[in-house]
């Protein structure tokens, strides 16, 4: 009879919530700028009163999930692992619950998310009722001793409404000495009687030198170069307090689709159509998916910052200025509601895997019209 393969043997799954090959946020030792958001997990957690489900809120990117793992690693550590004064959420470095949590080998832990299908490796798009059904046999075990259980939920706005409503029973029951940590990026997306059932813990986006630490961290780990001081006064602008953001952008030389980008809109309200097709060509192929996806997340934040530099009157000072010139006060609703329906044809794009090419020509020349008046 043949033997199961050795779990060294089976190939790795990619995982969604992982950036190329940085570290993932369980595998990630430092956090930073999220002082509150910590203090206030430690502190519920000395006191031994936990509420039983919290929501961490905030913008993608910032250090939410890395919160989670922390706290879960200081939520299932033995007493001999946690500091000597049990305060804060570090524990002593590889010691046996960091190694478990690090590869979610922990029998504390459950984490529920996007799958991968072994097959065609391309992950689900949304999370589906049978990944939260892993909680009833979950749950069917006791914690250890005065311990707790652990369920992350990464991210809770990839719940599809079966999932939602699966995960709500166990939250309306609460089960003895466990703790859910639901990770969201937009909470109002979330059923109501989700977020009634939770206590609500906000991170916010990180401070330039917090944000300046992070990535080097996660550079320096991964074995990549930390860009020079020049390039962070770039790229800071455009990663907008978020670590992923910044990464994204390092990896995959933001800079210059940025500025790709802006050479085509400072040509507006004449389209540089010659421009917008070689770029068009360069990203319609499927394996071009990660420069398609950090160009349609510039172009949209690029269209943001002009609607809000002419609603508000600030931000940049080339943003100010371009966006008088192309929006005015006669277009701002025009420019928001672009925004709206190109935010729209993105996500049918990808769901109905239809021809980038052609979403890519469409986006700039609805812009070009808009501009036009």
């Amino acid at each position: 009879m043949a033997r199961a393969p050795l779990a060294t043997e089976i190939e790795a799954l990619p995982e969604a919530d992982r950036l190329d090959d940085f570290p993932h946020p369980r595998e990630t030792r430092g956090l930073f700028g999220q002082d509150v958001a910590q203090a206030t997990l430690s502190e519920a957690l000395a006191s031994g009163r936990m509420h039983h489900a919290w929501l961490l809120s905030g913008p993608a990117g910032i250090g939410k999930a890395t919160l989670a793992y922390q706290f879960a690693r200081a939520a299932l550590a033995r007493p001999e692992e946690r500091d000597l004064f049990g305060q804060g959420m570090a524990i002593e470095p590889n010691s046996p619950t960091d190694r478990q949590v690090r590869v979610l080998s922990h029998p504390g832990l459950l984490v529920i998310r996007r799958t991968c299908d072994p097959k065609t490796k391309r992950f689900s798009q949304t999370i589906a009722v049978d990944e939260v059904r892993r909680l009833r046999s979950f749950l069917a075990l006791s914690p250890e001793e005065q311990g707790w259980r652990v369920v992350i939920v990464d991210s809770a706005d990839d719940l599809n409404a079966n999932a939602a409503n699966a995960l709500l029973k166990s939250l309306e029951e609460p089960p003895q000495r466990t703790i859910f940590l639901l990770i969201t990026s937009a909470p109002g997306r979330l059923l109501a009687t989700i977020r009634s059932r939770c206590r609500v813990v906000s991170a916010t986006p990180l401070h330039e030198t917090d944000l300046k630490r992070a990535a080097a961290q996660a550079l320096t780990t991964a074995g990549k170069a930390v860009p020079e001081e020049h390039d962070w006064e770039a790229l800071l602008p455009l990663a907008g307090g978020s670590v992923r953001r910044a990464l994204t952008l390092i990896g995959g030389n933001g800079l210059a689709m940025q500025t790709r980008i802006d050479r085509i809109l400072s040509g507006l309200p004449k389209l540089d159509l010659k421009s917008v097709h070689a770029l068009a060509d360069e990203l319609q192929n499927p394996t071009q998916d990660p420069k398609f996806q950090l160009f349609f997340d510039l172009y949209q934040a690029t269209l943001a910052r002009l609607v809000s530099a002419q609603a508000t009157g600030s931000g940049r000072g080339s943003d100010i200025t371009l966006a008088h010139r192309l929006i005015g006060p006669d277009r701002l609703a025009t420019f928001a509601e672009l925004w709206e329906t190109l935010a729209r044809d993105k996500a049918d794009a990808t769901s109905l895997n239809l021809d980038r090419k052609s979403l890519i020509i469409t986006s700039f020349t609805r812009l070009e019209a808009a501009s036009r008046g």
